[in-house]
């Protein structure tokens, strides 16, 4: 299926880190764009799905960006290679995503009389970790944001009211160049809602395998639940990201699983698929913009457990679709999964609701119709 629209009237360059992650995040957002007459670039760092995206029609620029690399000259480097693209495929409109991908494209468009929609799917580790090197790049960062965001064709899109309290906070960016749109959007035809299989209850996190993301608690909580002689199956779902200062260790991993106190399963491609195995999806990250996976599970009709941070707080409404808890309390999480494991009513009235608010709230086309509107808001 080629992406082409009868006729190009403007030029739309994504700006993203990883080409995985446009797939999985914004493609939808690149195929709506097509068919509405746009010329669709992407500059990206290409792994595996160049071919798919230039064979539906989007031109592809790599890009040599490292998200970890804190060299002076590969980041510069990064900066000149976005400058390049800038001048080769003239776009009216400019649309990056992450904090490395907005600074980089504000900085190689200074000058330029195009517009940029700036989009922040999570505060990340700058803002978000207590870390030393967080505390210290955080206002370097804030300044820079702050010259991003002096022209007038400049808007920021972020996912949920805590970020953007904060990020308002430590940046002054003005509040009127700020919009909120909740999440990257779910295809609720592809996740479908399944029976639950029969046999013994499934509890999964689907996830990279970060710290952040709450592995280690997950893990606690199996733990306990295991003691607590809870007949049930713990598996982490997702790759390791060797690229975040938060990964996982392998041997930790490979220890856990070791121990029988979890299944690690990696990447898996299909997450249908996966989801129609689960019974129970547990995300207890620490903060997240608003993520896409739990928007997929309650499209497929699970329950969700996860910690009550922004972000996960928007996407369940507690007793409704799933349970939150407070962050960190390992116990109070292991008690909502048995909760829940012990109810199968209980799980199936939960992901009704959640199926109920995946289409009235978080569909893609939604999320397209949204975006759209602020990008007519910057067109030049």
């Amino acid at each position: 299926m080629k992406l082409v629209g009868e006729r190009h009237t403007k030029h739309l360059l994504f700006i993203v880190s990883e080409d995985w992650y446009f797939v999985s995040h914004r493609l939808h957002l690149a195929v709506r764009a097509a068919r509405d007459g746009y010329r669709v670039g992407v500059l990206c760092r290409v792994s595996s799905h160049r071919a798919f995206l230039e064979e539906i029609g989007l031109e592809v620029f790599a890009w040599t960006l490292q998200r970890r690399s804190r060299n002076p000259l590969a980041e510069w480097r990064a900066v000149c290679e976005v400058r390049a693209v800038l001048r080769s495929f003239q776009p009216d409109l400019v649309h990056a995503v992450a904090l490395k991908p907005v600074l980089y494209s504000a900085l190689a468009a200074l000058g330029r009389p195009c517009g940029k929609v700036f989009a922040l799917g999570g505060l990340g580790f700058v803002f978000s970790s207590r870390q030393l090197l967080a505390r210290t790049l955080r206002p370097v960062i804030a300044m820079a944001l702050r010259m991003a965001f002096r022209g007038a064709l400049s808007r920021l899109i972020l996912q949920n009211p805590d970020d953007a309290a904060l990020l308002l906070q430590a940046t002054s960016i003005a509040p009127e160049k700020v919009r909120l749109i909740r999440g990257a959007g779910v295809d609720v035809a592809a996740f479908a809602v399944t029976t639950e299989p029969q046999g013994k209850v499934l509890v999964v996190l689907p996830a990279r395998m970060l710290w952040d993301k709450g592995v280690g608690e997950f893990v606690q909580a199996a733990r306990i639940l295991r003691e607590r002689g809870v007949d049930a199956r713990f598996a982490l779902v997702g790759d390791r990201d060797e690229h975040n200062p938060a990964c996982v260790p392998l041997h930790s991993l490979r220890a856990w699983e070791a121990e029988g106190i979890v299944e690690c399963w990696g990447h898996c491609q299909d997450m249908p698929a996966i989801l129609a195995q689960a019974h129970i999806v547990c995300l207890p990250s620490h903060r997240e913009g608003l993520p896409k996976v739990l928007l997929e599970a309650a499209s497929c009709a699970r329950p969700i457990v996860a910690f009550d941070v922004p972000g996960c707080r928007e996407t369940v409404v507690p007793g409704s679709n799933g349970l939150l808890v407070p962050l960190g309390d390992v116990a109070a999480l292991a008690d909502a999964i048995e909760a829940l494991v012990a109810d199968a009513p209980l799980r199936r009235r939960m992901g009704a609701q959640g199926r109920l608010m995946a289409e009235r709230q978080f569909s893609q086309e939604r999320v397209a119709d949204q975006t759209m509107h602020v990008w007519r808001e910057v067109a030049a």
